[in-house]
C-alpha cells in the first residue's frame, strides 16, 4: 500500500498529517499489517531516512525488533535489555530522547550498523505508552535534511501516542480472535452436546453434537421444545427458572431408540448490565450421552442382585442342614472325620452366606429407588448393634472390641449404620494377622458433626492403595495383608451409606501403625 503522506512544516499541515495517520492506523486490525504501517509512517511524519520499532518482552524485560526499515534480517535477532543503549534508556526512564550525533553519545553501540551495513547518524526515540504501561520504543533514524528538533519531537510523540493505542487495540483484537477460534474449535469438535440459551430457554447457539441429539436445524428453537419428546428430570422449566448457579438433570428418550443424556446447566452472563438494569444471564447446557453407561450399570446391578438372591436359597439349605447335623452330633458323637466335615460345611456356609448378604446389601444400596429411613437415635445403639451381631465371629477370630459409649445422637438409618460399623469392625479384624486382636471404637464431636472412629493395630494400608480401597471389588494385595475373604465391597458400601447421610468418611493409616476409619455424621438434638 502506498501512503500519500509527506513531510509538513506548518502547524495546520502537521495537524492534518497526524489526523491522516490516525485514520490510516485505525483502519488496521491485523497486528502484523499495523506494525508495518506504523514503521512506514514513523519515518515519514518527521521526514527520516529510516525507522525502527522495538516492542517490550514483559517477561524478560528486553526490547526486540519486530520491524525495522533498512536494517536487514539481523535486526530480528537483536534483543536489548531495558536500561541498556539509547532505546533501553528511553524505555527505562520513559522519556523521549533527541540524539543528533550518535557517535558522541556513550550509550550508542555501532554493533547494529556493523551487522546491517546501515550508517546511523541521528536518532529520535520516543517511548510507547498505553495507560501508563510501556509497550515499546519507536525510533526515527537520520533526519533527511538538517537535525531533529523539539518540534519534530512533539510531532513524533503525538504519532507515538496514536501508534501505541492502535497497537494495543490490535493486540487485543488478535487475542480475542485467537480465543474465539479456540472456543469455536472446542465447541464444534466436542462430542458432548452444548447449547447456549437465553433466560427463557430460547436457543442462541448449539454445536453439531447437540443438533444431532435434538434434530435442531438452521432455525434454532427453544430448548424446552427441542426436548419435548424426552422425559426430563427434574423438568427443564424448573431448572431454567431456578436461581441456582448450576443444576444437573437427565433427559431420556425411549423411541425409536433409547437415549439417556446426563446434562448440566450452568448460569452464565450474556452481556453487561447498566446503572438501571442488571446484566443479562443465560444457561449453558452440556449433554453427555450416558446411555451405555446407565444400561451397563442397570445390567450389573440386576445381575448381582439376581446372583445374590439365587445363591441365598441353596445356602440356606447348606447352613440349615449343617447346623442340624452338628446338633445331632452333639448328642451322638460321630466318627471324627464326619464331625470335622460337618463343622467345615457349617463354617464355610456361614462365610459364604455373609458374602452373599454383603453383595445383596451393596446392590440394594446402589438402586437409586432405595429409600433411607432417617430418624434421630443414639449412635451408641448402632455401634453396639454391630458388635452384638459380630459376637460369635469375633470370638472365632480371637478379637475384642473396646467401645466407649458417648450418648450422642445422629439422624440416620439405624439398620444401614449398623451395617456400616459392622463392615468397619470386620475390616479392622480381618486385616490384622496378629493373635489377640483388639479394635478400639470411640465417639466424639467435630464441628457440629458426630464422629465415630474405628481403630485397628494392623499393618496399615500402603499409600498407593489408600484411595483405591474405596473402589468396588478392590482389595489390598493378599501378600501384604494375608487376607483372602470378601468381595472388596466393605469400604465402598460404607462410603456410599455415609454420603447418602450427608456425612464424610475419612481414613488415616500409616504402615506398621494401624488404620483409623472415621465416620462423620450430621448430629441430632438430644
Amino acid at each position: 500500500m502506498i501512503f500519500c503522506i509527506v513531510a509538513a512544516e506548518s502547524s495546520s499541515e502537521k495537524l492534518e498529517l497526524l489526523l491522516e495517520v490516525g485514520r490510516v492506523m485505525s483502519s488496521k486490525l491485523e497486528l502484523s499489517d499495523l506494525l508495518a504501517t506504523v514503521l512506514e509512517l514513523s519515518s515519514r511524519v518527521v521526514d527520516a531516512e529510516s525507522a525502527s520499532l522495538l516492542l517490550l518482552d514483559e517477561k524478560s524485560q528486553e526490547l526486540y525488533f519486530d520491524v525495522a526499515l533498512g536494517l536487514g534480517d539481523e535486526a530480528s535477532k537483536f534483543r536489548l535489555p531495558v536500561g541498556q543503549g539509547i532505546a533501553g534508556t528511553v524505555a527505562r526512564e520513559r522519556k523521549p530522547a533527541i540524539i543528533n550525533d550518535v557517535r558522541a553519545d556513550a550509550r550508542w553501540s555501532p554493533k547494529m550498523d556493523e551487522q546491517s551495513g546501515f550508517t546511523t547518524r541521528s536518532i529520535l526515540a520516543v517511548p510507547m505508552l498505553v495507560r501508563g504501561r510501556l509497550i515499546g520504543v519507536v525510533e526515527a533514524i537520520n533526519r533527511k535534511e538538517g537535525a531533529f528538533t523539539p518540534e519534530h519531537l512533539r510531532t513524533f510523540e503525538a504519532f507515538s501516542s496514536q501508534a501505541s493505542v492502535a497497537i494495543d487495540n490490535a493486540r487485543l483484537f488478535s487475542s480475542l480472535k485467537e480465543e474465539r477460534l479456540k472456543l469455536s474449535t472446542v465447541f464444534t469438535e466436542m462430542t458432548d452436546g452444548a447449547v447456549l440459551c437465553d433466560p427463557q430457554g430460547q436457543v442462541l447457539l448449539a454445536n453439531e453434537a447437540a443438533k444431532r441429539f435434538f434434530g435442531l436445524g438452521t432455525e434454532l428453537t427453544s430448548l424446552i421444545t427441542a426436548l419435548k419428546d424426552m422425559a426430563v428430570t427434574p423438568p427443564l422449566s424448573e431448572v431454567i427458572d431456578s436461581q441456582a448457579a448450576s443444576a444437573d438433570f437427565w433427559a431420556v428418550r425411549e423411541l425409536p431408540k433409547k437415549l439417556i443424556l446426563a446434562a448440566k446447566a450452568t448460569r452464565i452472563r450474556l452481556g453487561e448490565g447498566g446503572s438501571t438494569r442488571p446484566a443479562a444471564t443465560g444457561w449453558l447446557c452440556v449433554f453427555r450421552d450416558a446411555t451405555d453407561e446407565v444400561q451397563k450399570e442397570v445390567l450389573k446391578r440386576t445381575f448381582l442382585s439376581l446372583i445374590s438372591h439365587k445363591l441365598k436359597t441353596p445356602l440356606a439349605s447348606v447352613t440349615g442342614f449343617s447346623e442340624i447335623l452338628l446338633a445331632e452330633f452333639a448328642q451322638t458323637p460321630p466318627p471324627p472325620l464326619q464331625l470335622k466335615c460337618a463343622q467345615t460345611i457349617a463354617s464355610q456356609g456361614r462365610k459364604l452366606a455373609n458374602l452373599v448378604d454383603n453383595l445383596l446389601h451393596y446392590t440394594t444400596l446402589e438402586n437409586p429407588d432405595t429409600p433411607l429411613e432417617l430418624s434421630p437415635f443414639p449412635i451408641d445403639e448402632a455401634v453396639s448393634g454391630a458388635v452384638k451381631s459380630l459376637k460369635d465371629w469375633l470370638a472365632e477370630n480371637k478379637a475384642a472390641v473396646v467401645f466407649s459409649p458417648s450418648g450422642r445422637r445422629v439422624k440416620g438409618d439405624r439398620a444401614y449404620l449398623i451395617e456400616v460399623f459392622k463392615n468397619l469392625i470386620e475390616n479392622a479384624v480381618k486385616f490384622d494377622s496378629r493373635e489377640g486382636k483388639s479394635v478400639s471404637v470411640w465417639v466424639d464431636e467435630e464441628a457440629g458433626r458426630v464422629g465415630v472412629h474405628v481403630k485397628d493395630e494392623g499393618p496399615g494400608i500402603p499409600p498407593e492403595d489408600q484411595e483405591k480401597i474405596f473402589s468396588r471389588f478392590h482389595q489390598v494385595e493378599t501378600s501384604f495383608t494375608g487376607q483372602v475373604e470378601g468381595w472388596g465391597l466393605g469400604l465402598p458400601f460404607v462410603k456410599k451409606v455415609v454420603e447418602l447421610h450427608g456425612g464424610e468418611l475419612k481414613l488415616t493409616s500409616r504402615l506398621g501403625q494401624g488404620t483409623t476409619a472415621s465416620v462423620l455424621l450430621p448430629g441430632a438434638a438430644s
